[in-house]
């Protein structure tokens, strides 16, 4: 497990269209299902010890602010082959374990991820109803072992700021996560 920060991509950047598998019901989903929404979309993984910490508090979330109006996707981008934890049955597992209110989408390829040049697992993306960047950044300062409460203040206060109409939170913080588990070849440069 490599501890690996968030790039931080450019607020105001306008969201990489995609259309991926959703294992739980083998259908495709789009970017452009949610056309004239604000969206969240985060880079998650079966096994990473990070996203496994914020997991139980990530679905309160998503149920809570997907009833204000903000829409949630996330996305596995990891190479199943070498990390057959993060295989499609198990993000169904995942998916039920946590009583995820949200597409949970398989990226085989890694193309979405590179295009939103997600780095690490958990990789938060929250766009506004035109989807452009708004917030992009930890869920919050807990990480496990630094026993500080899994809380999701951060997404929190960016959701309320976005759904509020407000300027973007000026101080945005890099997630911190394990590394996006690249094919063979395959990293982005």
């Amino acid at each position: 497990m490599a501890r690996t920060p968030s790039t931080m991509l450019e607020l105001g950047t306008q969201a990489p269209d995609f259309t991926l598998i959703e294992p739980a019901t083998n259908k495709p989903r789009s970017l452009s299902d949610f056309s004239g929404s604000p969206i969240l979309i985060a880079f998650i993984c079966n096994h990473c010890p990070y996203v496994i910490h914020i997991a139980k508090v990530l679905a309160h979330f998503a149920t809570t602010y997907q009833d204000k109006g903000l829409s949630i996707i996330a996305i596995n981008a990891n190479d199943v082959v070498n990390y057959p934890d993060d295989s499609p049955e198990k993000m169904i597992e995942m998916s039920e374990q946590y009583n995820f209110t949200f597409p949970y989408l398989f990226d085989e390829t890694q193309e979405t991820a590179k295009a939103y040049q997600a780095a690490c697992t958990p990789d938060f993306f929250m766009f506004d109803a035109n989807h452009e960047l708004y917030y992009r950044g930890q869920f919050d300062t807990s990480r496990p072992r630094n026993d500080e409460p899994v809380t999701g203040k951060d997404m929190q206060s960016a959701a309320d700021s976005l759904l509020a109409g407000s300027p973007p939170p000026e101080n945005q913080l890099a997630s911190l996560g394990c590394n996006i588990k690249w094919k063979a070849g395959s990293a982005p440069l």
